[in-house]
């Protein structure tokens, strides 16, 4: 692949681990600082594609990220989950004692908080990116000071690690999004996943009507996250996740959708990641 990749966070952040593993080790990537700048490098067309968290296996759904695909109209054109492995990282000669603060991406500190309970010495403080905090430490030498980032992280930052695999569920896993402008041209035989959006009246038992839809079309549904629509109190819009073996069958369940829902918007048809 050609062209640049859109990332939020800079070389060595989890993000990159993405963009390596699913568009190859050369990929070259714009480091963005917030999923706001990440969008922007697509909007203004710097970047072709981007790789954005959506969801993760402990914390939940990342709900801002919904908002701004749906806001932007952008369009998923595929996934991919990894295993998230955090690590404490500081300057060379440092020891978990030694250490006074440790700065890291709120997810990756809610992820981690167990394993701080044996460190009550230690300040956990919220910051931008996990991969930035190791960055840091290494260009102003930090003394006292630790991260929470990856192995890539630490290699490439020249960081020891004080302790491996701090994250209190070991398997924790987070789905990440491949995000265009442009809908993709994912031949119709491939595509097994959609992601759709709509909203709903108040009329009772109208969402149980919709997901008996989904069912009659035989689509499996794998996600459903709500978000309150800002304008209008107490109304919601729907963000749901679905995986069929027949692209008929979602065409099927499209057609009554658009019908049957309010502002019905598909955000992505793919290949499903998850076997």
């Amino acid at each position: 692949m050609n062209s640049k990749v859109a990332i939020q966070g800079i070389l060595g952040s989890f993000h990159h681990q993405v963009a390596q593993e699913y568009f190859g080790k050369e990929v070259v990537v714009d480091e963005c600082m917030s999923f706001d700048a990440l969008v922007d490098s697509l909007l203004t067309k710097k970047t072709d594609v981007a790789v954005m968290a959506i969801e993760n296996s402990i914390a939940g759904s990342i709900i801002p990220n919904y908002a701004l695909i749906d806001s932007n109209n952008l369009h998923i054109i595929g996934e991919h989950y990894i295993n998230v492995h955090h690590n404490l990282l500081a300057l060379k000669g440092e020891q978990i004692a030694t250490i006074k603060e440790v700065y890291s991406h709120p997810m990756a500190l809610l992820q981690c908080k167990a394993f701080f309970k044996q460190f009550p010495h230690i300040k956990l403080i919220e910051d931008a990116d996990t991969a930035a905090v190791a960055k840091r430490i290494h260009d102003k030498q930090l003394q006292g000071v630790g991260a929470i980032a990856s192995k890539a992280a630490a290699s490439i930052f020249e960081l020891d690690m004080l302790a491996e695999n701090i994250q209190t569920i070991k398997n924790n896993e987070t789905r990440f999004v491949i995000v265009k402008t442009k809908n993709s041209v994912i031949p119709k035989e491939e595509i097994n996943k959609a992601s759709i959006m709509f909203e709903l009246g108040t009329k009772r038992g109208s969402l149980a009507t919709v997901l008996n839809v989904m069912s009659d079309c035989k689509l499996n549904l794998t996600k459903i996250q709500s978000l309150p629509k800002i304008e209008t109190p107490w109304r919601y819009s729907f963000f749901v996740d679905v995986t069929f073996e027949q692209y008929e069958d979602f065409e099927k369940a499209k057609s009554l959708l658009n019908i049957m829902a309010s502002h019905f918007k598909v955000h992505g048809e793919y290949k499903n990641a998850k076997k």
